[in-house]
């Protein structure tokens, strides 16, 4: 039997709950450090995304269009088990409770990467298939260009986001229609891009953009956020709904410590669930990354040792008949070397 080459997961993902002091604090506990933090307090504040190339003073929401903004009290240093943070409210309320999902890159502030035709600066984890690209924009028509990302892998996912401009954000997903993108930030079903110019599939070197203002235009500067799969540790993919409690399951090949959803063929919420917020399942406390609200426990998902299930009708997990495209993160392979296999809460 093949066993995965990642057997903690928790060296290169991780959820870390904490409560904020409204000043200055090192959190601890994330496992290792961090190169992408997403913050969101549990309560209603916007979403805050801090990353090590961009640097400690830049961050982006989520659920707005706005480029990059700037604190000088948001994530002051990446740390070998965490980060320390200052008083801003969306990370460091006095009192709040706040969860952040960490991504390990290159644990640096990124290198020259010139594979496709536009330069860019990557800091990347081949081991975890994860990488955060900057780059400028190229285009000032319809066409296509295309980017390195320095995974050595093809990416079946990229999380896009103009610095400069106020533009949705981009999603591709293998999975979508081509030439179809997603906006992280609105309800909207995927969006046909082809009167900017189509747009290839990425191949283990480069992904492709076309000219459309979520991912490539002339004078302005993007981030992008890639994702490779790697057996037992991530997996991007998608399922069909069947609109009852009785929902579908999918397998990923491990238990998840964090799943997002989008419905890609109606107007609906995208959904993020981990294993901390609720610890067992049904697990439901559900955010949303293109609102500010309050997380809630009406989005009801099992994480088992080898996938996960809907138990839920709504249409943001299972309209009947339609394509939901996720992403997931594991807490443990369905087996590691250790030959200790993982179970269900």
């Amino acid at each position: 039997m093949a066993y995965t080459t990642i057997n903690k997961s928790t060296d290169y993902f991780n959820t870390k709950l904490y409560t904020g002091n409204g000043s200055t604090q090192s959190i601890t506990g994330v496992g290792f450090q961090p190169d992408w933090v997403w913050f969101k307090t549990r309560s209603a504040t916007s979403h805050m995304l801090q990353d090590a190339v961009r640097g400690t003073t830049k961050f982006l929401e989520t659920n707005t269009t706005t480029g990059d903004q700037t604190s000088s009290d948001g994530i002051s240093s990446f740390n070998s088990d965490g980060y320390a943070i200052g008083g801003n409210g969306r990370l460091n309320s006095n009192g709040t409770s706040m969860v952040s999902w960490n991504w390990k890159a290159g644990n640096s502030s990124g290198s020259a990467n010139t594979d496709g035709a536009v330069s860019s600066t990557v800091s990347v984890n081949t081991t975890a298939g994860f990488s955060i690209v900057s780059y400028a924009g190229s285009l000032s028509s319809a066409g296509s260009t295309t980017v390195g990302h320095g995974l050595g892998a093809v990416p079946q996912l990229i999380i896009a986001k103009s610095r400069t401009a106020g533009e949705n954000w981009a999603v591709y997903h293998k999975d979508l229609t081509a030439n179809y993108l997603l906006q992280l930030n609105t309800t909207s079903a995927q969006i046909n891009t082809t009167s900017e110019g189509s747009f290839s599939a990425p191949t283990s070197s480069v992904f492709t953009t076309n000219y459309r203002g979520e991912w490539n235009n002339t004078g302005q500067n993007y981030i992008a956020y890639c994702f490779a799969e790697k057996k037992g540790f991530s997996k991007f993919g998608s399922y069909t709904g069947n609109g009852n409690a009785n929902g579908t399951f999918i397998y990923t090949g491990f238990k998840p410590a964090f799943v997002m959803v989008k419905n890609a063929s109606s107007t609906n919420h995208w959904i993020v669930l981990d294993n901390k917020r609720e610890g067992y399942n049904p697990q439901k406390y559900a955010l949303f990354p293109n609102q500010t609200n309050a997380e809630t426990g009406d989005y009801l998902i099992d994480f088992t040792s080898s996938g996960f299930k809907v138990r839920t009708a709504t249409g943001a997990l299972s309209e009947n008949g339609e394509t939901l495209i996720y992403m997931a993160f594991a807490e443990a392979p369905l087996v590691g070397s250790n030959n200790v296999p993982a179970t269900a809460r």
